[in-house]
């Protein structure tokens, strides 16, 4: 059944297949990277993320991991838990697709994305993956919580190319190739409001008047 905005029923069974990997913004101007968007199908092909300089993964999603520890010398086997450093440097924000989230986590959301491209490793070896390569920011789908955390960041940090959310919005969808009968749940609105919300701390923060 439609709900009461005439919007038909949420279903996590997407009506199209999307890309698996989708670059949605070429060499960001102040980081000098492309930045992808991608469900879990991409996100989780080391092989294909390789191939597009990825060296980062930023994940949405709190209901999705990933396992990118591959080389038996760096890894650890602790009570059944495999870990040591990743193939990829490996990032997540752990959002709800729909209510849930409080409204401090998607600014987190933003601010988490820039960290991946900010942060600098120390030259040790218990960090190898140092490369500094194009970042992918995936959810189950890729259309919902990757569309909004890369949306808001684009907005925030482009605000000359996109002066509004929905501006970025609508860029980020037309880029990762979701038809249009979808963008009602891409992404969800609620997250969208959320992100609205996140945007207008995130100018209030970098104005320092909070």
């Amino acid at each position: 059944m439609p709900d009461s905005l005439g919007n038909p029923p949420v279903s996590d069974k997407a009506s199209s297949e999307l890309p698996r990997l989708s670059l949605v913004y070429a060499r960001h101007p102040t980081y000098g990277v492309d930045i992808f968007i991608a469900g879990k199908e991409g996100a989780s092909d080391l092989e294909l993320l390789r191939s597009k300089g990825i060296t980062t993964v930023v994940n949405c999603a709190v209901n999705l991991d990933f396992n990118f520890v591959d080389q038996p010398k760096l890894v650890s086997d602790h009570r059944n838990s495999v870990h040591g450093p990743g193939e990829i440097r490996y990032y997540k924000i752990g959002l709800i697709d729909g209510d849930g989230n409080p409204d401090t986590q998607m600014l987190a959301a933003h601010y988490i994305l820039r960290a991946a491209l900010e942060q600098v490793l120390p030259e040790k070896p218990s960090y190898p993956r140092r490369e500094r390569g194009g970042v992918l920011v995936n959810c189950r789908g890729g259309r919902s919580r990757s569309v909004v955390v890369v949306s808001l960041f684009l907005h925030l940090t482009l605000p000359d190319q996109f002066p509004t959310l929905q501006s970025a919005i609508a860029f980020v969808r037309e880029k990762r190739e979701i038809p249009e009968d979808e963008w009602y749940k891409a992404p969800k609105p609620v997250l969208a409001a959320s992100a609205e919300r996140a945007a207008a701390w995130a100018r209030a923060i970098e104005a320092g008047k909070v």
